[in-house]
């Protein structure tokens, strides 16, 4: 068998156990292209001695230092036998098992088990080596629905026996380790490690699903950079709109945009967000990522100096237009992506804001009038690409994609307009913006711009499809749309908050992520002890780990709409309140106000509301509890009407109580 690619060694068992250490090492070295160090070819030679005594007579086969790219490290050993998987992680020295080490091989298997094809019907066992300690043999848990089991914590002496009780104990058929070997490894990252990933190598081609029967993010992105490419080619001014569903991977489109352009004096792009918590969350992690990777330098970065670096990246938008109004010239970046667009300022917003803030009573400009305006001081050529997310408009001002459509139409008709094919549809609010433009400037449509298949869900691209007929009270649909995703994106609800607490714990494994969320408008929730206006530290929420009671896992905090549109966790306690009620199976808007619950009855305000429970319900990649009060009649804030038609309507649509 020769070396697979996403392994430095691969090999039949007993071809490993007949190579002697050296020329295995050889071949290691070899494939990972780099200079061995001494301190990683004394723990390689340990590794290769244990197992050389661990595995002898086994059938099977086994790939060291496999690649494992969303994660971005490599597995030790990956030993496949009698059928089953298993993932051997060592720590070369070590006596104890440290709950870190434990959640890392468990974090292996489980991205082998979620996104590597030929596994997904496997067993997976992964097993942990601390090579000092005392030698016992570990049980066998009992596995997970997926057919991943706990790491089992094992001495040096003691792998063969775990290999040994699994053969006998797992009934598995056998599998061909080779067509293993081969098959495609189609992860979905995280907007959080996709980022870091670019902004360290400038790639996610490694970690990007790809599925070519989808309009997939690969494809929107290369038009994009072919766009901007005849912009600057043709010294043209350009506007370019990309819509998808949610978690289709708008925003990694503009960071992968944003990377590209970023070295090119010529082409600098910046990324621009008006959403603060995502700019704030993306900011501290790449800072944080960048820090850690420079530990070996001398001398070593201040993290100042990469925070820097990071601001040079991605911006909140806000601050690139106050630039603009301090300074009369052209920014230095002809290329800007604006994430978020739709959540851009209305003139009365903006306008607003400027005399009270800016001490300019006479501006009359919506946002994008403005940020227009600022790239169009360039002579030569510019580019702008927005961001476009359907029904995501979730605060008072927003203006929705129009504002920008009608800019252009008044103010900026010799840009060139690249539109969606989707932007037309009802859930993008263009209203009349679109054809007003026809006959006023260039615009041409194009189907590589849109993102049809969500990739923050893994276990169901449906969930988008399902939230908006839930939402929308498409009740058929929305029952046909649960009954397609729940087997593999589990759906709970409970009118006990506890319950759902412990649900979303015993679903997270390894370091997957869990937390609370509630909508910005949920204020009788305070008798469960969730206060939403105290506000969480995205930063913290999103990046702390199990020991920072600042962390999502303490949950004792939930994150409002505001502080995690755009942002995902794994597994989401949904917290529902009496802002948005069914009542004679029709939706009923509240917002509290001093003591009492008043009506909403502005539209813009409805859809705003709306919208909130949207972003919430398409937070988790892998499930969600939705937790919906009893309410108590003693308390006329808390009645059980309140709860009660939102609940039945949940139960309707098949969703299991916990």
């Amino acid at each position: 068998m020769q070396s697979s690619l996403n392994a430095y060694y691969a090999s039949p068992i007993e071809d490993f156990i007949r190579k002697s250490q050296n020329e295995i090492l050889g071949e290691m070295a070899s494939n990972g292209n780099f200079s061995l160090e001494l301190t990683q070819r004394n723990a390689w030679e340990e590794e290769i001695t244990i197992l050389k005594s661990e595995l002898i007579n086994l059938k099977g086969h086994i790939f060291l230092e496999y690649d494992v790219p969303r994660i971005g490290s490599r597995i030790d050993a990956v030993v496949a036998t009698s059928g089953l998987l298993f993932i051997v992680e060592f720590k070369v020295g070590e006596k104890k098992f440290s709950r870190a080490d434990l959640n890392q091989a468990w974090d292996y298997a489980l991205d082998l088990k979620n996104f590597h094809a030929e596994s997904h019907h496997l067993s997976i066992l992964p097993i942990l080596v601390a090579t000092e300690a005392p030698h016992s043999l570990p049980e066998l848990s009992k596995p997970h629905g997926d057919g991943v089991y706990y790491p089992m914590q094992a001495s040096r002496a003691c792998i063969r026996d775990i290999i040994q009780q699994a053969a006998n104990e797992i009934r598995a058929d056998l599998y061909n380790a080779e067509e293993w070997a081969r098959s495609a490894y189609r992860p979905t990252p995280t907007i959080i490690e996709a980022a870091q990933r670019l902004f360290f190598d400038h790639s996610v081609d490694a970690i990007t699903q790809q599925d070519a029967g989808k309009i997939n993010l690969a494809v929107t992105s290369k038009q994009v950079e072919a766009l901007i490419g005849e912009a600057e080619h043709q010294k043209r001014k350009i506007i370019i709109f990309v819509t998808g569903v949610p978690g289709a991977g708008k925003t990694l489109v503009g960071l992968k945009v944003a990377t590209h352009k970023r070295d090119d004096t010529k082409t600098h792009a910046t990324f621009l967000s008006g959403n603060g918590p995502l700019v704030e969350v993306l900011s501290e992690a790449l800072t944080e990522d960048e820090y850690e990777r420079t530990a070996a330098e001398r001398p070593r970065p201040r993290k100042g100096e990469i925070r820097q670096k990071v601001k040079a990246f991605i911006q909140n938008v806000h601050h690139f237009r106050d630039a603009g109004l301090r300074d009369e010239h052209a920014p230095s970046d002809h290329v800007v992506i604006f994430d978020e667009a739709q959540r851009a300022w209305n003139k009365e917003m903006t306008s607003q804001f400027m005399a009270r803030k800016k001490g300019r009573p006479g501006f009359n400009h919506s946002e994008p009038e403005f940020l227009i305006s600022y790239l169009d001081r360039h002579q030569d050529w510019a580019a702008i690409i927005c961001l476009v997310g359907g029904g995501q408009e979730i605060n008072q001002g927003e203006a929705g994609i129009s504002a920008w459509l009608d800019a252009i139409r008044e103010s900026f008709s010799d840009w060139h307009v690249h539109l969606s094919c989707n932007l037309t549809d009802s859930e993008y609010a263009t209203g009349r913006s679109i054809s007003l433009l026809e006959g006023v400037t260039n615009v041409s449509e194009d189907e590589n711009l849109h993102l049809r298949s969500s990739m923050r869900s893994f276990r169901s691209e449906n969930v988008s499809n399902f939230v908006k007929a839930l939402l929308d009270r498409e009740i058929d649909l929305a029952i046909q749309h649960f009954k397609e995703l729940n087997a593999k994106y589990p759906i709970r609800i409970t009118r006990n908050l506890k319950a759902a607490k412990t649900w979303i714990r015993q679903q997270a494994r390894g370091t997957e992520r869990y937390g609370m969320v509630a909508s910005s408008g949920a204020h009788r929730l305070r008798p469960h002890a969730i206060d939403i206006r105290v506000p969480v530290s995205p930063k913290h929420w999103f990046l702390r780990n199990e020991t920072d009671v600042r962390s999502s896992f303490y949950l004792e905090e939930a994150a409002t709409e505001f502080q995690v549109q755009g942002l995902e966790l794994d597994w989401v306690c949904v917290n529902w309140d009496a802002d948005l009620r069914l009542i004679n199976d029709d939706w009923a808007y509240h917002s509290f106000k001093g003591s009492k619950w008043q009506n909403v009855k502005k539209a813009d305000r409805r859809q705003y509301l709306l919208n909130a429970y949207r972003v919430l319900l398409t937070r988790a990649r892998q499930g969600m509890a939705i937790f919906i009060p009893t309410g108590d009649k003693k308390d006329p804030t808390r009645t059980p009407e309140y709860y009660d038609g939102v609940y039945d309507y949940l139960c309707q649509i098949g969703i299991a109580e916990l």
